[in-house]
């Protein structure tokens, strides 16, 4: 029995000729020597990286040019702008008329206080007001009187120079005539001059009494006066037992209870006005120095940015953090309650035209003046940067970087400070 073999499955192949497998291999090293060519400077940066770090593990941005508005974004407590304390202004017992959390409007009685000794000395100033103004129109039933007489005593003068001015007129002609005797003509001659200087002592006498009676009755006019004034601040005393809100809102806390004994610049309770919020926010220590009122901001409410202003900045420094208040600039937004927590930036400046990048960790680990520049081969080299202004999410590069470069804006611990870091797959 033969076995068959497997010849009758052989095929025969003819020799390749010469020419050709040089050919061949010719071109597969022109492919070798341009894929080496190629790879070279890839291969050098390779082997010079001494770290290598998976390139999902970092996060890159891209340097541009752009403006640059630094900020700081804080968390802000809605407050109310107006929010007065009410107090008692006068020692008593106070009764209540609103309710905590009552609404009222301006002017409205919220509470009075009932002051015995107030009210009585009120009572007794009156009286001694109405009593001042009856002794003063009496002063001046009697300076009139008295007046009158001094006007009668110099008419009686002016009648008496008369009748002397007549009797010197008759011892004239009696003279002339040689009928009178000397002594006699002489004697109404000086009953005339007396009758003259009576005359006037009466006239003088009654314009003085006259000026003195007009300075007595101006005296007790502003006797009147002060008493009326007295009587005035008492009346606007007890008008202030009836403590009023100044303002429309709510009542707040009650600070004291029905009927309870106040003292004078005791508080009672607080209003708020629920028209008017500001937001009061906690500043960092570090943005101090660059706070200043009228800045700008923008308060986030439901997600829409309402403009604002910072009016007031503390002038010291609490727990490293600087209290500041910001105003609603114009529109409001609606359904705000008390201490709600929204928040708020504060547009601390501007920087226009500046080459910038997002922000990252880079900054904390690379102190700002480090950055790995992210090739297209995913070889990431060290580069020292400088920095400026930064905001809430970018950073201003004043040299090192240019726009259209890419680096790695993560943690750049895993790098270990390392020229050229090779990001892998």
């Amino acid at each position: 029995m033969r076995i068959s073999d497997t010849s009758a499955q052989d095929t025969r192949i003819k020799p390749a000729k010469p020419h050709k497998r040089r050919i061949l291999v010719g071109s597969a090293g022109v492919v070798v020597i341009a894929s080496l060519v190629f790879a070279a400077p890839w291969v050098e940066r390779w082997a010079n990286a001494t770290v290598s770090v998976p390139f999902d593990r970092v996060r890159t941005a891209t340097v541009a040019r752009g403006d640059l508005v630094r900020d700081v974004s804080i968390q802000g407590r809605v407050v109310a702008a107006v929010s007065p304390t009410l107090y008692a202004t006068e020692t008593g017992t106070i009764t209540l008329h609103a309710e905590a959390g009552e609404q009222v409007v301006a002017g409205q009685v919220l509470a009075t206080v009932d002051s015995p000794d107030l009210a009585s000395a009120l009572q007794q100033a009156e009286s001694a007001l109405e009593q001042r103004k009856m002794e003063l129109e009496r002063q001046r039933i009697e300076s009139k009187q008295q007046a009158l007489e001094k006007r009668k005593e110099a008419d009686l003068a002016d009648v008496a120079l008369v009748a002397a001015s007549r009797e010197k007129r008759r011892a004239d002609d009696a003279h002339e005539r040689g009928v009178i005797p000397v002594i006699d003509y002489e004697k109404a001659q000086d009953e005339l001059r007396n009758a003259e200087l009576a005359y006037e002592h009466a006239v003088a006498d009654a314009s003085l009494f006259e000026e003195r009676l007009a300075f007595e009755l101006r005296a007790s006019e502003f006797d009147v006066d002060r008493q009326e004034m007295v009587v005035r601040d008492l009346r606007r005393q007890v008008g202030e037992l009836s403590i009023k809100s100044p303002v429309d809102g709510i009542v707040g806390d009650l600070l004291v209870d029905q009927k309870a004994a106040v003292a004078v610049d005791m508080p009672v309770m607080a209003v708020v006005d629920l028209s008017r919020f500001e937001i009061d926010a906690q500043v960092p220590e570090s943005y101090a120095d660059d706070l200043v009122a009228g800045m700008q901001a923008e308060i986030l409410v439901a997600g829409r940015a309402f403009p604002a202003r910072l009016v007031a900045v503390s002038p010291e420094i609490v727990g490293n953090q600087v209290a500041s208040r910001i105003r609603f600039d114009g529109e409001m937004p609606a359904n705000l309650r008390q201490n709600q927590r929204l928040t708020t930036r504060i547009l601390l400046a501007e920087h226009p035209d500046v080459v910038l990048v997002q922000r990252g960790q880079f900054l904390d680990s690379g102190a700002g003046r480090i950055a790995y520049v992210v090739s297209e081969d995913r070889i990431a080299e060290r580069r020292r940067i400088q920095t400026g202004a930064r905001s809430l999410g970018a950073v201003e590069v004043i040299s090192g970087l240019e726009p259209g470069d890419t680096i790695v804006i993560s943690n750049l611990d895993p790098f270990r400070g390392a020229d050229t870091v090779l990001l892998t797959n």
